[in-house]
C-alpha cells in the first residue's frame, strides 16, 4: 500500500467508492438537471403554468421544422388546425399556410423568478396566435412541457424539505432515548410505535383531513410537508436509538461525563455525529417516500390543487383510458416520477456500500 493512500479520509474514500458506481454517477447527473431545470422553470419554460388555450386540448406535440422546400432554414413551426371526426372527435391538422419561426429569449407570459425577480423574457416560444407545445398539451391546453417543469419545483422540493424536518426529529427522539434509556426510552418508543402502527398512507389521509378546506395552495404545500415529516420520523428514531444505546458506552462519551459536558452537548457534540453514516443515506433512500406521498395526495384531489401544477395533480388527467390512448404525453409526469425515484434509490444505495463501516476500513490499492 503507497503512503498516499493511507493518509486517505473517510471523505475522500468513500467519495472514490462512489465515484466508482457509474450507475449512481448517472443518477447524480439526471437529478442535477432536474433540479436545476425546476430552479429556471419560468425561463426554461415557454408559457406559464396556468396559460391556457381552450382550443388545443389535447394538442399532440409540436413538430420543429428545419426544412423548406429541401432547404435548410431557420427552425419553425406549423399552425394547427382543429376539425372534428364523424364520432366528434378532436383531430388537429397541420396547417402549412402558417409559420411561425422559433424565438429565442421571446417575450411571453410575466413572471417573478423565485418570487421577487420580476421578467417576461423566455428561452424559447413563437409569436401568437402560433402555439408551440413541445411535450403536447393538457386537457385545458395548457402546455405539457412548462406545467412539469413548474411541478417538479414542488414535487422535488417538498422531499427535500420534509425529510430535513423528519430527519431532526427523528434524530432528536432517538438520540435522547438512546443516551438516557429508562423509562425515557420506553415512552419515546412506545410513541414511536404508535406511528409506525398505522399503515403509512391511511395515516397520511387521517391528517390531511385535518387540515382546513379554505387553505391556499401556498398553506397546502406547507400542510402537506408538515404531514409527510410526522410519518416519516418514527422508523428512523428506532434506528438512531439502537446505535446511542451503544454509542454511549465508548470511552470518549465516558470522558466527556467525566470533564463535566452536559447532556445535551454530549448528545449533539459526541453521539449523534457518530451516526451520520447511516442518516445520509437513509435520507436518499427516504426522499422517494415524499415525492410519492405527495404525488398520491394531489393525484386523488387532497393535494396541490390546479391552477398549481405538482407532478401528481398532472396524472389526474391520466385516470381515463381512452385519455391515455388518444394523448399518451400525458403520461410524462409518471415517468419523471419514476425515474426521480430510481436515480434516488440508486444514489441511496450506492451510498449505503459507501459508506459501510467494513468498506471504510479497506483501502484498495
Amino acid at each position: 500500500m503507497s503512503a498516499d493512500k493511507k493518509h486517505l479520509s473517510e471523505f475522500q474514500i468513500a467519495l472514490r467508492n462512489f465515484k466508482k458506481n457509474r450507475l449512481a454517477c448517472l443518477g447524480v447527473v439526471i437529478l442535477g438537471l432536474l433540479y436545476v431545470a425546476v430552479i429556471f422553470a419560468e425561463f426554461l419554460s415557454p408559457y406559464s403554468y396556468k396559460n391556457e388555450n381552450r382550443n388545443y386540448s389535447y394538442c399532440p406535440p409540436t413538430v420543429i421544422q428545419f426544412f423548406d422546400e429541401n432547404r435548410l432554414v431557420w427552425p419553425y413551426v406549423y399552425g394547427r388546425q382543429l376539425e372534428f371526426n364523424a364520432y366528434h372527435g378532436r383531430i388537429y391538422t397541420i396547417d402549412k399556410t402558417q409559420k411561425y419561426p422559433l424565438r429565442f429569449f421571446a417575450p411571453g407570459d410575466t413572471y417573478q423568478w423565485l418570487g421577487f425577480l420580476p421578467g417576461r423574457r423566455h428561452l424559447i416560444g413563437v409569436s401568437e396566435p402560433g402555439r408551440f407545445y413541445l411535450l403536447g398539451a393538457d386537457s385545458r391546453g395548457r402546455d405539457v412541457f412548462s406545467r412539469l417543469l413548474y411541478g417538479g419545483r414542488i414535487s422535488l422540493s417538498i422531499g427535500l424539505i420534509g425529510v430535513c424536518i423528519s430527519f431532526t426529529i427523528g434524530l432528536i427522539v432517538g438520540g435522547v432515548a438512546g443516551y438516557y434509556g429508562g423509562r425515557v426510552d420506553d415512552i419515546l418508543m412506545r410513541i414511536c410505535e404508535m406511528f409506525m402502527m398505522v399503515p403509512g398512507f391511511y395515516l397520511l389521509l387521517a391528517l390531511r383531513s385535518a387540515v382546513p378546506d379554505n387553505f391556499n395552495s401556498v398553506q397546502v404545500y406547507f400542510a402537506i410537508v408538515v404531514i409527510l415529516s410526522f410519518i416519516g420520523w418514527a422508523g428512523l428514531a428506532r434506528i438512531i436509538r439502537g446505535m446511542c444505546l451503544s454509542l454511549r458506552e465508548r470511552e470518549y462519551v465516558l470522558a466527556a461525563r467525566t470533564f463535566g459536558l452536559s447532556d445535551r452537548k454530549i448528545i449533539t457534540g459526541h453521539i449523534l455525529p457518530h451516526t451520520v453514516s447511516y442518516s445520509i443515506f437513509a435520507v436518499m433512500l427516504s426522499i422517494p417516500g415524499y415525492i410519492l406521498g405527495e404525488s398520491a395526495l394531489s393525484l386523488i384531489g387532497l393535494g396541490i390543487q390546479d391552477p398549481f401544477a405538482s407532478w401528481g395533480n398532472m396524472l389526474s388527467d391520466a385516470m381515463s383510458i381512452v385519455r391515455i390512448k388518444f394523448a399518451p404525453w400525458i403520461l410524462l409526469p409518471g415517468f419523471f416520477i419514476f425515474v426521480t425515484v430510481i436515480c434516488f434509490n440508486v444514489i441511496g444505495d450506492a451510498l449505503r456500500d459507501c459508506l459501510d463501516p467494513l468498506l471504510k476500513s479497506e483501502v484498495k490499492g
